[in-house]
Parts: structure tokens; sequence; C-alpha cells
């Protein structure tokens, strides 16, 4: 394993703060514009859905480890496949809600999250020889998609 910081320049700022935003940013207007609604509360849903104010905390800390990783990515390794699978599983993370939320296709939105969580096994994958500290911190962001698909699975089967 190598240290991701070896090779590389001091991370600027302005990149960490406009990967924050950006990520904290989409994921609270995808979140406020597709916040469940009369729709989601009239589901059925499985005993391990857990309470809505849950959801908050946890994506807030998501959303900052994941924009961490995308600016030690983007210090060392903009362009190359890792930084792809970075922006990938961004674009897949903000597609799911008005996915599921906004047009009410839990199936398609399992879809969705079933290949999120394949690119970010990839990504961890890519990054755990590189650069262990982002891989690491996407553990959590992993867990947490796993439980949300099989959630959405649930919902999917129930309704």
């Amino acid at each position: 394993m190598t240290d991701a910081h070896e090779a590389t320049s001091p991370i600027p700022w302005s990149a960490r703060l406009g990967l924050l935003l950006l990520v904290m940013g989409g994921g609270i207007l995808i979140g406020t514009l597709t916040a469940p609604g009369a729709w989601y509360a009239a589901l059925t849903k499985p005993v391990f859905n857990p309470p809505n104010w849950i959801f908050g905390p946890v994506w807030t800390v998501l959303y900052i480890l994941i924009a961490m990783v995308g600016w030690r990515l983007y210090a060392w390794d903009r362009g190359t496949v890792r930084m792809k699978l970075w922006w990938a599983q961004l674009g897949l993370n903000f597609i799911w809600s008005p996915v599921f939320f906004v047009l009410h296709l839990p199936w398609v939105a399992f879809g969705i999250i079933a290949m999120l969580f394949v690119v970010i096994v990839a990504l961890v994958a890519g990054l755990w020889g590189r650069d262990r500290v982002s891989a690491l911190a996407l553990v959590p962001y992993l867990g947490w998609v796993t439980f949300a698909a099989a959630l959405n699975l649930a919902i999917a089967v129930l309704n």
C-alpha cells in the first residue's frame, strides 16, 4: 500500500469546499425536493424500517465522508477510473430519491440502489491499495446503502 499523499500537492481548500458544497448541497436539495409524502406514509413497511428522524443525521455524516473521499481523489487521482466511480456513485445516489419518492417506482429504485452498491464496492476495492483512509471512509456508506437496499426491496415486495 502506498500513501495517497506521498506524491501529491496539498488539496486546495477551494476544491475541498467545492466538493463539500456539491455533495452536501446536492443531498440537501434532493432530500428537500423529494421528501417522503403521503404516498410513502401509506406504504406497508418492514419491521426494520427506522424512524424518519434518523435519515438526516446519517446522511449528513455520510455526505461529509463522501466529499472527503472526493477531495482526496481530486488531489491525486483526477481523471482515473476511481474518480469516475466516485462521480458514478454520486449520480446514482442523487437519482435514487426522485425515482423512489417522486416517481413512486420502488422496483426501479431498487435497481438503482443495487448499481450504487456495486459501484461503491468497486470504489472501495480500487482505493484499498492506494488510499486506505478513503476506502475505510466509504465503509459506513456501503453499510448504509446495503441496509437501504434491503429496505427498498422489502417495501417493493410488500407493496
